[in-house]
């Protein structure tokens, strides 16, 4: 049925029924302004001018929703993606931004999938012998099949390299991938070779969770492939390759800034491998070492996502802040896996494209499946003439350098003379940099523009993974959307967005059919994993900046609201000035006079003031932001909707709407603690978000006290301190008489079973120091623990009568030498984290 044709109305029995004949207004409508470029192949409307039968049943499926039950479902997903912090960098900005997903997907039926997949799958083994001659014995070198020159030349052939077999059978590629588009003839074709480190599996699969859960009916009805079994076939794979038994796998990543490393963080947390920095390896004795709280762990596997010459600044690039110095000594010792090895960029130049069908031919007897851009590499002097002599139908782009995204070329005709001259005394003088390319076209897929559907051009990246079975193709991929119907997406940014990619079976499958395997020789584990002493610090410091944040809020309702019912504006005239001089003090507000709601504005959403609420809280985002691995969707939502709760701008609110929205933000804060207190897992790293807002917590509490508990203090005084302490409730059923200076000083400071006390606070910190791995093995407690069990006994011996401003001020400092002395032991600054245990180092 062509796009614009009328819509039949009839069935074999009649009339059709008025919710069908809906349908049917509603596809037509969607589609009416759906007009394929000319002589570019696209993936609703077939050569035939009818929409392809893949198109035909998602758009009835899609077409059963009513029209704003569709629109709910997109404004879901979005929602969806921004409050989980689903979320990429564009490479030079300091913001992240959420991850344009777009609302169709990319459908391409099983048939013409499994001819894709086997090309894929021929390319991918191509690749894997081609880097094995060349960083082996280079037969295809001696043979004329690859030029030397090209190869030497190429910034990504590293000679360090040169020779290392890795264990388990010398892989050098672990994940490949394909970009891909069609060509005039309709056939898919390879646009790129990725083999350095190849991004957009996360996305894939965040793509796929975030689209089914918006359209589970059309999902369901299409029979979509999972991607599930790509993902358990890859982590088999790569563990298959170690030497151990039960491998330990490290994903290494550039770290929080990197353009993918939301998309990292969701892999290590999905397949269950550790997120690494550079920072947090180390090699010892030929060995790859995690430094984790409980001292160095070995890594046997390290999956690299950053580029190969980054991954050792003693033996490949110097100027590397993100590798581990002597990771290539390792490597060359066998002490490790990598995927992909460090040097696997070298057949992503587009010399090689001028290589691959020969290559092909001669490896395994048979052409490419999936042919790439006919590609000529000007440094052999036969195909630098053909390039010469089509000059003005061609482009050119650095033989070395891969395709960036789709494909980077410039027109060789270029108009621009002294441009022109430029690349002609290139060719004359240095021809083996350049290679020539015909220009692309690429293919378009529909895409949705409001009221309707729009071609629009598209890439498609598809992933291989290596398993002792073979290669292994991921039913579905990573697709990139251009906005624009001339424009062609290069990388993830502006004007471009991403399309999940359904696979689509012959029939729904049937989960009795295929049974999820049985795993009875599993061991029993009850530990959450290493924990890495970078993650470690940063968890430490989200408890801390969500107290503090906390601690702010809770001030700023003091402000607004007072010790009672009575405002502080007409309270005790001390309470308030020693209230907004903390304020002062601690940053949040820029003077102690002023309207409370100025004062209000500044304390919770203040963007130039250090200590407000909303500093705090980006403060813990940025920590979180490390930790995505870590942290469970609910726990991000929830601190997402906090910062939007205090970053909104306030203008001139009342003093009603500002207290309004503290209590809102207290709320929330409340949530996040209770997520962090009830969902994670307390064998993985809980222990150091409660040890760093239990310590932030006692040192608040000790400062209050300080303030408002002196001999002198009024009945608003410790009124404050209690509400500041959130403590009334405890208090009120306790003493029936009201306020009174020890009483509450005993509260606040002293009691055990109040669980804001600062009793409380370092009773929990000693049970945690306790229970955390130690490095000594002499019996003597560590320092954290030596300095919690002195303070725990003064506090306890200590009376309330005896309890003055100095004694809280002498605790305060107590409490910053114990998170001093947690930071010296567990973090990676500190003197003890990076010292090797011998006795769990080969552990």
């Amino acid at each position: 049925m062509s796009a614009a044709a009328p819509l039949a109305v009839r069935e074999a029995g009649g009339e059709t029924s008025e919710a069908e004949a809906t349908r049917r207004e509603r596809r037509a409508r969607w589609c009416a302004d759906y007009r394929p470029r000319p002589g570019v192949p696209d993936e609703m409307i077939g050569p035939d001018g009818a929409i392809r039968p893949a198109w035909d049943r998602f758009l009835d499926r899609l077409a059963d929703l009513a029209e704003d039950e569709v629109s709910a479902r997109f404004a879901a997903a979005a929602r969806h993606i921004h409050n989980s912090g689903m979320a990429y960098r564009v490479y030079g900005e300091a913001a992240e931004r959420d991850w344009p997903l777009g609302v169709l997907p990319l459908l391409i039926e099983g048939a013409e999938w499994a001819e894709i997949a086997a090309g894929v799958a021929q390319r991918a083994s191509l690749m894997e012998t081609v880097l094995a001659d060349l960083y082996g014995e280079a037969h295809l070198v001696a043979a004329g099949l690859i030029p030397a020159a090209a190869v030497a030349a190429s910034p990504e052939f590293l000679r360090p390299l040169h020779g290392v077999r890795q264990p388990g059978g010398g892989r050098q590629l672990h994940l490949y991938a394909a970009d891909l588009s069609r060509g005039p003839d309709g056939r898919w074709r390879v646009l790129a070779d990725r083999t350095q480190a190849p991004s957009g599996t996360g996305y894939a699969l965040e793509n796929r969770m975030v689209l089914a859960r918006a359209l589970p009916e059309v999902h369901g009805a299409l029979a979509v492939r999972p991607l599930a079994p790509f993902f358990q076939a890859f982590r088999d794979g790569l563990a298959a390759a170690a030497e151990r038994a039960e491998p330990r796998i490290a994903l290494l990543t550039s770290g929080p800034y990197g353009d993918t490393y939301v998309e990292q963080a969701v892999l290590a947390r999905y397949l269950g491998f550790a997120l690494v920095e550079g920072d947090d390896l180390t090699v010892q004795d030929g060995r790859l070492f995690i430094r984790t709280v409980a001292g160095l762990k070995r890594a046997d596997v390290l999956w690299r996502r950053v580029d190969g010459d980054f991954v050792d600044p003693l033996s490949l690039n110097p100027a590397s802040r993100l590798g581990v110095p002597g990771l290539v000594e390792a490597l060359q010792a066998g002490a490790c896996v990598m995927g992909n090895m460090p040097g696997a960029g070298l057949v992503e130049g587009g010399w090689l494209a001028s290589c691959l069908p020969a290559l092909a031919e001669h490896l395994f007897g048979e052409p490419l499946r999936l042919p790439g851009l006919p590609t000529w590499w000007c440094g052999d002097p036969a195909q630098r003439d053909a390039v010469l002599a089509r000059a003005d139908t061609l482009t050119l782009r650095p033989a070395s350098a891969p395709a960036q995204g789709a494909f980077t070329t410039r027109a060789f005709g270029l108009r621009d003379p002294e441009e022109t001259g430029r690349l002609f005394a290139i060719l004359r003088d240095r021809p083996g940099d350049l290679v020539a390319q015909e220009p692309v076209q690429l293919s378009t897929a529909p895409a949705w523009d409001g009221p309707g559907l729009v071609p629009r051009p598209f890439v498609l990246r598809v992933f291989a993974a290596a398993t002792p079975g073979g290669w292994a193709v991921m039913p579905g991929g990573f697709c990139r959307v251009s906005e624009q119907p001339d424009v062609q997406p290069v990388a993830m940014g502006t004007g471009v967005r991403a399309a999940d990619v359904w696979v689509l079976a012959d029939a729904p499958a049937d989960p009795a059919a295929a049974p999820m395997p049985r795993l009875e020789q599993a061991p029993v584990r009850r530990v959450s994993g290493l924990l890495p002493s970078r993650a470690a610090d940063n968890l430490f410091w989200l408890g801390r900046y969500l107290e503090r944040a906390e601690a702010m809020v809770r001030l700023t309702i003091c402000l607004l609201s007072g010790a009672g019912a009575v405002p502080l504006s007409e309270a005790d005239e001390g309470t308030a000035r020693r209230l907004r001089g903390l304020l002062h003090a601690w940053g949040a507000v820029p003077t102690v006079v002023g309207p409370a709601a100025a004062l209000a504005a500044h304390a919770l959403s203040g963007r130039e003031a250090w200590g407000s609420a909303r500093t705090h809280v980006l403060a813990a985002r940025r920590n979180a932001a490390s930790l995505r691995e870590r942290l469970s969707v609910e726990m991000w939502r929830s601190l997402s909707a906090l910062l939007d709760v205090l970053d909104r701008p306030g203008g001139t609110g009342s003093e009603a709407q500002w207290l309004d929205r503290a209590e809102r933000a207290l709320g929330l804060g409340a949530a996040l603690s209770g997520l962090a207190q009830e969902n994670m897992n307390r064998a993985g790293g809980w222990p150091f978000v409660d040890i760093g807002r239990r310590i932030e917590r006692a040192i608040n509490t000790c400062r209050f006290a300080g303030l408002f508990a002196a001999e002198a203090a009024t009945a608003d005084d410790l009124g404050l301190l209690l509400q500041l302490a959130d403590s009334r409730i405890s208090y009120g059923a306790r003493y029936l008489l009201g306020v009174a200076l020890s009483p509450v000083r005993d509260m606040v400071l002293l009691d055990p079973y109040n669980p804001r006390s600062v009793a409380f606070q370092v009773e929990r910190l000693a049970e945690h120091f306790a229970g955390l791995p130690a490095l000594r093995q002499d019996g003597l407690p560590e320092p954290q623990t030596r300095l919690v069990r002195s303070l725990t006994g003064e506090i306890a011996g200590t009376e309330a009568a005896a309890l003055t401003p100095d004694v809280a001020a002498a605790w305060e400092e107590r409490l910053w030498a114990i998170a001093e002395a947690v930071e010296t032991r567990y973090f990676p600054g500190g003197s003890e984290a990076a010292r090797p245990e011998r006795l769990v180092a080969l552990a």
